[in-house]
């Protein structure tokens, strides 16, 4: 997410998509660690395992979904697609045999073996929806449609999902029940979907009646629970994913802005956290920020904030030459009140790694969903 240059990079025969002023990757030294952009996504190619699936983080044990379609676009984002059809080949692998059986979707997390966790774990609308805008980045760039059978299944079972007041449920349980509707996988999803068509028309319907504060001009993401209603990522993927959609959301933000002590470095890092609770800087959180900012022309908070995340770059244990981040500055609470686990502020993570490149790369995933011509009528938070 740095330097105002414009550069378009082609890649053989393939065209990358970067927000405005994008940089070729690894060509100066970062000033907080003086870490080329390089050694990072040096960090981030060791991850990946020979079936093709990165761990989520450095010693762990668990695959996430979520964290693997980041990690496709970052390797498309790079020029690496071997890399992120190794991704996609294993998920395709698993159509027949996992997606397609019972309630459909690809479970959230899995064994470094790939297999699903307990055999059934719960199937998250959004992290199969960021499995589709990885596809779609990944098409886009390659200029195929190789995992189109990939694709076609994410985005039936997407829409598939949509309920009468134009909602979509969040997915199904482990034991089979439908999630309830979550704002942040809702964003996602419209993303996801190309163009704009009924099913984006009618999300639209449901996101102004149910998730629309018409006083704070916010999107809600918890109406019961007055402490959290608001999220950090519903912030920044709002202003990503909807056109036209105010730039001062970015500033509304600031409930979330955060200052806490590192807990590798012992240095204060400057951040977002998840919710108003502020007790941590969520790492993954504050490089959207810095995404959204670079859309929105805001290059000084943009630098800012990618220069925080800089500061708690750890040193690979297992790779030499190679740095990332861990998910999150020093210990605290998630969104909401249950705690974050073990090792979330001391063991390199893809998530965050992921983010802090994009932002580096000054790469916006949600970009190639963001132009859908919606009618003037249907653009709510305009009004």
């Amino acid at each position: 997410m740095k330097n105002s240059i414009r550069v378009i990079i082609v890649i053989g025969a393939y065209l990358v998509l970067f927000l405005p002023g994008c940089n070729k990757p690894g060509n100066t030294e970062l000033s907080a660690l003086e870490v080329k952009v390089d050694s990072v996504y040096s960090w981030l190619t060791n991850m990946q395992q020979a079936n093709g699936l990165l761990l989520s983080s450095e010693g762990g044990r668990l695959v996430s979904l979520y964290d693997n379609a980041l990690a496709a676009m970052a390797f498309t984002t790079y020029g690496d697609l071997d890399r992120a059809e190794k991704i996609f080949d294993f998920f395709t692998g698993r159509l027949e045999s996992e997606f397609l059986k019972g309630p459909s979707g690809f479970g959230q997390m899995r064994t470094a073996d790939g297999i699903p966790v307990d055999n059934s774990p719960h199937r998250w609308l959004g992290d199969n929806a960021w499995m589709l805008i990885a596809l779609n980045n990944y098409h886009h760039a390659a200029q195929n449609t190789k995992y189109q059978s990939l694709e076609t299944a994410l985005t039936n079972w997407i829409i598939s999902l949509q309920d009468a007041d134009g909602g979509l449920w969040g997915g199904y349980a482990a034991n089979g029940s439908r999630i309830s509707k979550i704002a942040e996988g809702n964003l996602d999803a419209f993303n996801a979907i190309p163009n704009y068509t009924t099913f984006h028309q009618n999300l639209l319907t449901y996101f102004k009646n149910v998730r629309w504060d018409q006083t704070d001009k916010l999107l809600i993401a918890w109406a019961e629970n007055p402490k959290y209603k608001y999220a950090l990522d519903v912030h920044s993927w709002s202003y990503c994913t909807f056109e036209d959609f105010p730039t001062d959301v970015l500033s509304k933000a600031s409930r979330f802005k955060t200052t806490q002590t590192s807990t590798i470095t012992k240095n204060p890092i400057s951040g977002y956290c998840f919710d108003e609770d502020r007790d941590v800087v969520w790492l993954e959180g504050t490089g959207q920020m810095a995404v959204a900012f670079i859309k929105a022309k805001r290059e000084s908070e943009a630098q800012m904030y990618l220069k925080e995340m800089k500061k708690n770059l750890i040193k690979s244990a297992s790779f030499p030459g190679s740095y990332a981040l861990p998910y999150s500055a020093n210990f605290g609470t998630s969104y909401g009140s249950d705690a974050l686990w073990t090792g979330v502020d001391t063991n390199p993570a893809v998530s965050s790694t992921a983010w802090y490149l994009f932002g580096m790369l000054r790469f916006d995933p949600l970009a190639l969903g963001y132009s859908k011509n919606i009618p003037a009528e249907d653009k709510f938070w305009t009004k």
